[in-house]
């Protein structure tokens, strides 16, 4: 397979390097969105007993400690917990807007790179049946078949190599953005969670202590 890849041709350099590139961006997704997902219900669960033993400073602590959106939120919520409802649900709602880039990070590389190998792998067929139509220009009529086989395999390994990496490239894309996409529900669960227990557990026992 090596050989052939060689023989090719230099347009497939460009499609290796895109495959390449593609999986870096892919591991660096795959990694980043499994820190991302916790398991929200018991972090805020243990937030909030924290938090109802009167101690805050303990709760920023663990939400610092913790990665992903869900403990950013959960942070922006202690911060601001004093505030009216209007304003922490702005705040969350800013904080959540926030975390959907850092979600979102490279996915329009991977896109992008779907998108463009199979037009290169196209341009390398182009370019290698150009050189083989000069080449039959060149020799004729003394063209053997096997130089004229050849000179086609040659010309369609770069559209194969195209697909080969756009298609596996643009099934990681729409498997991230599935991922994603479970996170921000999981986001939207954590923000109601929070108002919730501000305004029914926390605060009231705040209003009760005075």
């Amino acid at each position: 397979m090596l050989e052939i890849l060689i023989k090719s041709g230099w347009m497939i350099l460009p499609i290796l390097l895109c495959s390449l590139i593609s999986i870096g961006l892919f591991l660096d997704r795959i990694f980043h969105l499994h820190r991302a997902q916790i398991k929200q219900d018991d972090f805020l669960n243990g937030i909030f007993n924290i938090m109802n033993r009167g101690n805050l400073a303990e709760a920023i602590s663990i939400c610092n400690k913790t990665p992903g959106p869900i403990a950013n939120l959960t942070r922006t919520a202690i911060l601001c917990a004093d505030d009216s409802e209007e304003n922490i649900i702005k705040k969350l709602n800013k904080t959540g807007l926030e975390e959907i880039p850092r979600l979102e990070k490279n996915l329009g590389g991977i896109l992008t790179i779907a998108i463009i190998t199979p037009m290169l792998g196209l341009l390398g067929t182009f370019v290698g049946l150009l050189d083989l139509f000069m080449m039959i220009e060149a020799n004729a009529p003394l063209m053997h078949i096997g130089q004229l086989s050849s000179g086609l395999w040659k010309a369609l390994v770069t559209s194969i190599a195209g697909l080969s990496i756009s298609i596996p490239s643009l099934v990681a894309y729409h498997y991230l953005l599935s991922r994603i996409e479970k996170i921000t529900i999981g986001m939207e669960y954590s923000i109601n969670e929070i108002i919730f227990f501000l305004n029914n557990d926390w605060l009231k026992k705040e209003n009760y202590n005075d």
